[in-house]
């Protein structure tokens, strides 16, 4: 036996049952036995009716002196399919009930006692909705000389909830937290993963090469950002779930409150994922593109212009953004996730998730979107996404509390790039065809592999930008640097799979990110295929 009993007493109406089934319906692995089912299985012929289960209840007691409730709570348990973690007993009456629980279950019980006071209990009384055939009046419940006692209970208890000031919501998380169920510290248990340049840093590769080391993998941002996957069939490119959702098939995918969704294309995620609500989930709070956000970014404004000045993707994130801030002022009307009725089945809040992780000590992977240089707040305005998209930005839309932080892995490119066209300054220029020349990279491959995830276009290329590396590292903190792409540098990195093994201006080139950034260089990309063998792994930490 390893399951902890909950046992609960409590005069009719303090708010028992609903405790009891808010507890099985928030947490994982529990059972709830209600004691007039016990009852009825012990004298199958009792009425359900409140007065004939008082009677039956006080016949047994009498017979016991209380302790039948522990023989039927064990005897019920043993046929269940499997042991849960909790059993709820709902509910004791008498001291003997109790005290038989702890004779037979030890250390493991705990006994909550909920009240209220006369007025509270017999107005919920009058108000209550029973299949139990009650009677006539909160008096008449009272009238019982168990029930007339059982506010005794509460000195013997070990917790004890007044609940004429709170709602069922909060007798619940009074209750959880004294039981523990919400953990006992903040354990740093989340490591976060953001780009430290204008996006396309090579995220998802080093996303899908960490996940297997995860419980949880979690997304925030929106569509705008494709995050490519390189597998043995080919790439895949996620603009909404996950980059690892099939790297660790076990880990549960989460899209965050502050998530940016259109719905088909999440769906068709989804259904190519393989992926159930088992093990997926959509924080209702999340924010629903609409076709009038697209359609607005692509006819631009009155200049003719519009979303293409700045280089938008035109997938409709930014205009969906700012009506999710206008609120009731919105046109269209504001839509979330939790509204959706193609999403209802994955509906389920990431704080609640994420309670549960941090309570049995997993490991949560935040993998941010696009780059700290189209911060919203940091970035170059207005050449920036709409978002903030640095590791504070990121926490924030994910529902994450920065003591919580065990990592910051922020990736950066050999030569970092921009979206074609008037996207925004980036330093100092170049062109593919001289990236090739320094490399010995093919110029038609590069071109040809070097276009944008999400709108398809060509991307620009620029010497490595210093001051940016070191603004980035500034507003992230990071523990650690991924660098990709370092068969740009160089092509013989391909080959790579040590350290040393790298050329000498590739090592030379990590070792000035270091002392930039204030952190070591733990991941190098040698090249974009399958991750198996593509990645120097130097981190000192990781692994299950």
């Amino acid at each position: 036996m390893s399951f902890r009993v909950i046992a609960i007493s409590g005069p009719v109406s303090s708010g028992k049952t609903t405790l009891a089934s808010g507890l099985e319906k928030r947490f994982e692995d529990i059972a709830v036995l209600k004691t007039h089912e016990l009852i009825r299985a012990e004298q199958p012929s009792v009425e359900f009716e409140r007065a004939a289960l008082q009677l039956a209840g006080a016949t047994l007691d009498d017979k016991t002196g209380g302790e039948w409730l522990a023989q039927a709570v064990a005897r019920t348990v043993m046929n269940l399919i499997s042991e849960p973690a909790y059993v709820i007993v709902d509910s004791c009456r008498i001291e003997g009930q109790v005290d038989g629980l702890r004779r037979l279950f030890g250390n493991s019980v705990v006994h909550v006692h909920l009240t209220a006071s006369e007025a509270e209990l017999g107005r919920r009384y009058r108000r209550r909705q029973s299949k139990m055939r009650e009677l006539d009046s909160y008096a008449l419940v009272r009238a019982d000389p168990t029930e007339a006692r059982v506010d005794d209970l509460g000195e013997m208890a070990d917790i004890v909830v007044d609940t004429k000031r709170c709602d069922a919501e909060d007798v619940l998380v009074r209750t959880a937290a004294r039981l523990g169920l919400y953990g006992r510290s903040y354990s740093r248990l989340v490591d976060v993963l953001v780009g430290g340049q204008w996006g396309s840093e090579g995220k998802g590769h080093i996303a899908s090469y960490l996940a297997p080391e995860y419980d949880v993998l979690l997304r925030v941002g929106g569509p705008n950002a494709g995050h490519q996957v390189y597998r043995e069939e080919g790439a895949l490119t996620y603009h909404h779930l996950p980059s690892g959702t099939r790297e660790n098939e076990s880990a549960k995918v989460v899209i965050g409150p502050g998530a940016v969704i259109r719905v088909p294309d999440l769906l068709s995620e989804i259904a190519d994922s393989g992926r159930t609500s088992s093990t997926l989930h959509i924080d209702p709070n999340a924010m629903v593109i609409e076709d009038a956000d697209v359609k607005r970014e692509k006819l631009g404004s009155a200049d003719g212009k519009g979303m293409s000045a700045i280089g938008s993707t035109k997938r409709g994130v930014g205009e969906a953004t700012s009506r999710k801030v206008l609120r009731p002022r919105a046109e269209p009307k504001v839509r979330l996730a939790g509204c959706v009725p193609e999403l209802q089945e994955y509906r389920r809040r990431t704080v609640e998730i994420l309670d549960d992780a941090f309570r049995a000590g997993q490991r949560v992977f935040l993998e941010g979107t696009q780059g700290t240089g189209l911060s919203l707040h940091h970035g170059s305005y207005p050449h920036v996404t709409s978002r903030d998209t640095t590791v504070s930005g990121c926490l924030a839309e994910a529902g994450i509390a920065p003591g919580r932080v065990r990592r910051v892995i922020m990736v950066v490119r050999s030569y970092p790039i921009r979206v074609k066209g008037p996207s925004g300054p980036m330093g100092r220029e170049i062109n593919w065809t001289e990236v090739a020349r320094r490399s010995g990279q093919d110029a038609r491959q590069l071109r040809k592999q070097e276009h944008s995830s999400t709108s398809n276009k060509l991307r620009r290329v620029a010497e490595f930008n210093w001051t940016l590396l070191r603004n980035s590292a500034s507003l992230n903190g990071p523990t650690d640097i991924a660098l990709s792409f370092a068969d740009y540098i160089q092509k013989k990195n391909e080959d790579a799979r040590r350290f040393e093994q790298l050329d000498e201006t590739t090592i030379q080139f990590i070792e000035e990110i270091e002392r930039v950034a204030s952190a070591p260089v733990s991941l190098v990309v040698t090249r974009f295929r399958h991750p198996e063998r593509s990645i120097i792994d130097r981190r000192k930490w990781g692994g299950r």
